[in-house]
């Protein structure tokens, strides 16, 4: 077998190790020495046939045995499944070292087989003359076992030698979480707090509430959806996440107007076809060029345009701002070629391996998915729209949602009477349908342009609206129906009410009642022509608000997204709750500027978990089905241990990001160390992979099974993980119009 060996100080070793040579190398070589500096030397057997209780050893001279008695050898420790190791620290100008090999059972001093040939010598760090394979006769002369050696010294300096040794004898500290089990929880508190001691909170925690960062706006989440391209500019054109006007082109060849799509959209044209009555005269489309919609709905505001970001501004869709976007800025190539539109997810794992199958698998429409919402008003649509676009964009596929309603209040005024919504109406059905055909046609310009999923919201609420859309999908994209069926009517009731509060579409209405008269009068029109879908694909869920008792019938549904879609909607209620969220106390690695590890907390950590608990106790005195989930890592968990009457729960998946051969050093350390690894991990965050570990869209996939948990939950939850803002609290809320936050800042 092969033999090797490294060497990691430039052939410096033989000089400044024995002393020879002349004097010029010889002050040469101390220079290099400076500071103190040792050898870290690593020998390395390699066998992948050795079996049963038999340990490679090593025993020799005194400074690194002290014996030559085989009885005392010290045992190397297996790095791989074939690999033995054994490291040791030597100053540079050390003596001559002689060792050699041996097999024998760890815990035993026979049988004890020495390899053959002549004691090895070690100088500078390095194996002397060439390095042989170490041989091992056993049963006699019978069988004879060989091992590749490997030999490497590295310069270390004290410094990374105490830094090593810290986190060596850190991460073999006994777990102090030891005998906790996975599901626990407290009776009785762990120890007491003192009246007026730091531990103790204000008696009204709206004291500690902090801004929250960009925060979204509290609105009504149809206002939140995708703003609608075909009526703000003639000439606008989806990309991806951008909405691109006012004569800003997208680094590819595009035309003017979305009428004339170039190659660059594979072709795709074809959803503008003869759609019948319903198709659209693009110049009656507003020619409002640098103007955006502001809050106020059916008004405009001139485009605030920063200097060098000239009309492109990006539309995140539901519950975050518009932010300005560079036009030089653009996406990494994802090293598959299908065509120049984006078609693979910003995922991992089991999504990107089932995207890329459907891809090449699947039909051409296959790759884009239509879920087109159908359902009276007032049934959740819209709040169920929400709640799939986030999870859709959480999962890494491009998810947009498209809202009719806000395409109509920009096209027709907020103010509408329920005249306008009547079955014998042609001007108002015509205008419903227009603007119906305008929301889809710039749903497919933006799938065109990059986008994955349109979640396509409005009541749909007959066949011949569901045919039209069927027949502009065609070769763009598959659609997928979703209805949602209340019967309840206190909840109908709920919803009514709330509608008439917060929708745009009565906000000039001063008179409540009328407004509920004339919501309900709207709501009479559409369950006169009201038609359930029995066509195509789709999904129902069937008096599902409460989570339970529902029903949820499925039919023509395949493929891996689609499946996804009815197993989180399955687990979905409207059942309002508060999700707590907060990074565990301070850990030991956190004073040090370490990563990952296992660590306790610092005192700072013991600290907050006191005051974490007393926050808990006034937060959720109220709630007796509260539960507090942690990670496996012990600095969750004693996190959580003063926490009392609420069950814990240790889930692997919350673990935080394994950093794999970067665990437990400094970010410094890295960059100094490993300077690829660090600038490629500085670049891109999100997608980059620890060596041996994981990447951000690894701790995204295995997140799922806890996102789907949270949303299956009707009581609270406080998670205590990982990668958040410090001794912060962070308390959501899903509601009508979106989600609610709040944050809690118990200390500095």
């Amino acid at each position: 077998m092969g033999t090797s060996g490294s060497k990691s100080i430039d052939g410096l070793g033989a000089e400044a190790a024995g002393g020879g040579g002349e004097a010029g190398e010889g002050g040469a070589a101390a220079e290099a020495w400076h500071g103190g500096a040792q050898l870290y030397v690593s020998l390395r057997m390699e066998n992948a046939r050795i079996s049963g209780d038999l340990v490679p050893h090593v025993f020799g001279s005194e400074p690194i045995i002290g014996s030559w008695d085989p009885a005392r050898a010290l045992a190397m420790e297996r790095e791989l499944a074939s690999m033995w190791q054994l490291s040791f620290v030597v100053p540079p100008d050390h003596e001559t070292l002689g060792f050699k090999f041996l097999l024998k059972p760890k815990e035993a001093a026979t049988p004890c087989i020495i390899e053959e040939g002549p004691t090895r010598l070690l100088t500078g760090g390095m194996l002397e003359g060439d390095v042989r394979v170490a041989l091992f006769k056993l049963n006699g002369d019978d069988e004879v076992l060989e091992f590749r050696v490997l030999n490497k010294a590295d310069i270390v300096s004290p410094l990374e030698l105490a830094a090593s040794w810290r986190v060596y004898k850190e991460n073999f500290q006994p777990s102090r979480v030891r005998g906790i089990p996975d599901v626990s929880i407290n009776v009785a508190p762990t120890h007491g707090t003192e009246e007026g001691s730091a531990a103790t909170l204000e008696l009204d925690l709206e004291h500690y509430v902090v801004p929250t960062p960009t925060a979204p706006p509290n609105d009504y989440a149809a206002n939140l959806a995708a703003t609608p391209a075909s009526l703000i500019h003639t000439g606008a054109l989806w990309t991806n996440d951008t909405l691109l006007s006012d004569g800003i082109q997208s680094s590819s060849s595009v035309s003017a107007g979305p009428s004339n799509v170039s190659a660059d959209f594979d072709g795709h044209s074809n959803h503008k076809k003869n759609i019948g009555p319903w198709a659209t005269d693009s110049s009656k489309k507003m020619q409002t060029s640098g103007l955006i919609e502001s809050k106020s709905v059916g008004t405009f505001t001139p485009l605030q345009k920063p200097d060098g970001q000239k009309g492109l501004f990006i539309d995140r869709g539901v519950g975050s701002p518009k932010l300005p976007k560079s036009t030089s800025a653009g996406s990494l190539a994802s090293g598959l070629s299908f065509g120049s539109a984006k078609t693979m997810p910003e995922a991992a794992g089991a999504v990107a391996a089932a995207a890329v199958a459907d891809r090449l698998h699947g039909s051409k429409e296959d790759g884009k998915l239509a879920i087109v919402l159908v359902g009276l008003p007032a049934r959740g649509k819209t709040f169920t729209a929400v709640k799939l676009t986030r999870y859709l964009r959480w999962l890494g596929h491009e998810t947009r949602h498209f809202n009719v309603g806000k395409y109509r209040r920009l096209k027709h005024g907020a103010n509408l009477a329920a005249d306008f919504f009547r079955d014998d109406n042609p001007e108002g059905i015509e205008a419903r349908n227009e603007v119906a055909a305008l929301a889809m046609e710039d749903m497919i310009d933006w799938m065109h342009g990059g986008g994955q999923v349109g979640i396509f919201d409005a009541t749909n609420s007959t066949r011949k609206r569901r045919c039209m859309l069927m027949e502009m999908a065609e070769g763009n994209c598959k659609i997928i129906f979703l209805e949602t069926i209340c019967n309840d009517p206190s909840i109908i009731e709920r919803n009514i009410r709330l509608k008439i509060q917060q929708s745009p579409d009565y906000a000039d209405q001063p008179d409540y009642e009328a407004g509920l008269q004339d919501f309900k009068e709207r709501l009479m029109n559409y369950e006169k022509v009201y038609e359930p879908v029995g066509e195509g694909s789709y999904i129902k869920m069937i008096d599902m608000v409460k989570g339970q008792g529902g029903q949820l019938q499925v039919n023509n549904i395949s493929g891996y997204l689609p499946g996804r879609i009815v197993f989180f909607l399955v687990n979905s209620h409207l059942t309002p709750r508060p999700i707590l969220l907060t990074r565990h106390g301070e850990s030991l690695h956190n004073v040090r500027g370490r990563v990952g590890g296992d660590t306790v907390l610092s005192e700072a950590g013991e600290l907050y978990s006191k005051k974490l608990a007393n926050f808990i106790e006034k937060r959720l005195k109220s709630e007796k089905t509260a539960t507090i989930w942690t990670s496996t890592l012990q600095r969750t968990i004693l996190t959580a241990s003063p926490i009392v009457g609420f069950p814990k729960i240790q889930w692997r998946a919350l673990d935080e990001i394994n950093s794999g051969v970067c665990d437990g050093m400094t970010y410094e350390e890295i960059k100094k160390t490993m300077p690829e690894e660090f600038e490629s991990r500085r670049k891109d965050k999100l997608r980059y992979r620890y060596p041996r570990g994981e990447s951000y869209l690894d701790v995204i996939q295995r997140l799922e099974p806890v996102i789907i948990e949270l949303e299956r939950q009707r009581a609270p939850v406080v998670v205590i993980s990982h990668q958040m803002p410090l001794h912060t609290i962070i308390e959501i809320q899903m509601g009508v119009t979106g989600v609610e936050e709040k944050r809690y800042k118990l200390m500095d």
